[in-house]
């Protein structure tokens, strides 16, 4: 029963600047440079018949290549954060992408997602992290921006059932078609 989402890859260049930020937080489990992703769509532990039918759905999504730009970081959990991420300059081009995700999801028995799409990339995971030494992070990488890079295809992800932050593989991937 494979454990699925599906994403978008970041170029080695981008995953490397984010790596050079990591440190500085007790509390904090760093994510490795090879699992930076921005999550498209949770899908979760599937049987494999299902993972097929998504598989198959997912090549035929119509949707032109983009340009997209990090931006930013901050956190999830409010007052006990629980995750440091690295934001995403607003794009409707991936925001169509991601509505074609659920979309897919839904249509084939998955119930909606139950959270905002909110578009990032985890840098950590937090578990009762020094909230003094997490706001000085954020503080000084708040103005961060990446280099805008193109986003040509997106990717089917596995994961090993665990408490998130990798090793993830590639099992598919589709191109995203110029000229649509």
């Amino acid at each position: 029963m494979p454990r699925l989402f599906t994403g978008l890859e970041i170029p080695d260049d981008v995953a490397f600047d984010l790596d050079l930020m990591r440190g500085g937080i007790l509390g904090a489990r760093w994510i490795d440079r090879e699992s930076h992703h921005i999550t498209l769509r949770f899908i979760g532990d599937i049987h494999d018949g299902l993972a097929r039918e998504i598989a198959y759905e997912l090549e035929g999504i119509e949707a032109r290549p983009f340009a997209l730009r990090l931006t930013g970081c901050g956190v999830f959990g409010g007052n006990k954060p629980h995750a440091l991420y690295v934001g995403v300059e607003e794009n409707a081009e991936l925001r169509r992408l991601q509505a074609l995700h659920e979309r897919i999801c839904q249509v084939l028995g998955l119930p909606p997602e139950p959270r905002k799409f909110i578009p990032h990339v985890t840098l950590a995971r937090l578990k009762d992290p020094d909230l003094q030494s997490l706001h000085r992070f954020i503080a000084s990488h708040n103005l961060y921006k990446s280099r805008v890079f193109e986003v040509a295809r997106f990717v089917l992800f596995s994961s090993r059932p665990s408490r998130g932050g990798g090793p993830y593989a590639v099992e598919e991937s589709y191109q995203l078609q110029a000229g649509l």
